[in-house]
């Protein structure tokens, strides 16, 4: 029977708090991505050769497209936009892994990275602007448009959610079909169509994400 992509088979309990396999799929992402990490970034060398380099190429280039969305120096928000790519693309790609299912293609992933994205735009907004500044920036231009403008947060939140889990899951279900109806070297080209589809994907929510905060701190136009 297929699972469904709106609940999560439990895998264990940890006293009463039940751990689905989406739960346990991005521990073992976060810790398949720390490692590497901390053995390349443990001996620094001036001159980057090999994973260094490969690493601080990576890094630059975030820079670069954090800087041209937001148009604010980038560092306050590379670690949060930096490392939500990273494990997008990683998480995406997952399900491509025999016995593996993206956590993304489940809806409880991109709800918790969506509400990431929603609570960072609010505090890089306040904490740029001081709270009050920011509050008020939600009456602009006029003080009718404060329903609206807080109805917008909600709203663009929840389409950043759907966005990505729509995608995810609707790719891994037709390679699952595929397979079962046309053996198992048949969908490649899918997969291959899926390996873009994740990387797109993840840039998308990441540049978004980036816009949302750009506009928050008030240096885009917020639309």
């Amino acid at each position: 029977m297929q699972e469904s992509p709106i609940s999560s088979a439990i895998v264990l309990h940890l006293g009463l708090v039940p751990i689905t396999r989406p739960v346990v799929t991005t521990w073992v992402i976060m810790i398949v991505l720390s490692a590497p990490c901390w053995l390349v970034t443990r001996r620094l060398q001036r001159v980057p050769e090999g994973p260094q380099a490969v690493l601080e190429s990576l890094v630059t280039e975030m820079v670069r497209q954090i800087e041209n969305a937001i148009r604010k120096d980038p560092r306050p928000f590379l670690p949060l936009l930096g490392t939500l790519f990273i494990f997008l693309v990683t998480a995406n790609l997952s399900g491509l892994v025999p016995g593996m299912k993206a956590p993304t293609s489940r809806i409880e992933t991109p709800a918790a990275l969506a509400l990431i994205v929603f609570f960072s735009v609010h505090f890089f907004g306040a904490r740029s602007r001081g709270l009050r500044g920011y509050l008020v920036s939600f009456a602009e231009p006029r003080l009718i448009m404060l329903p609206l403008n807080i109805l917008s947060e909600i709203t663009r939140t929840f389409s950043l959610m759907v966005r990505l889990f729509g995608n995810i899951m609707s790719g891994e279900f037709v390679i699952g079909l595929v397979v079962a109806l046309a053996g198992l070297f048949v969908p490649i080209p899918l997969m291959v169509l899926e390996t873009v589809v994740g990387v797109i994907q993840a840039y998308i929510f990441t540049l978004l994400a980036a816009v949302f905060i750009g506009a928050a701190v008030g240096s885009v136009e917020s639309g």
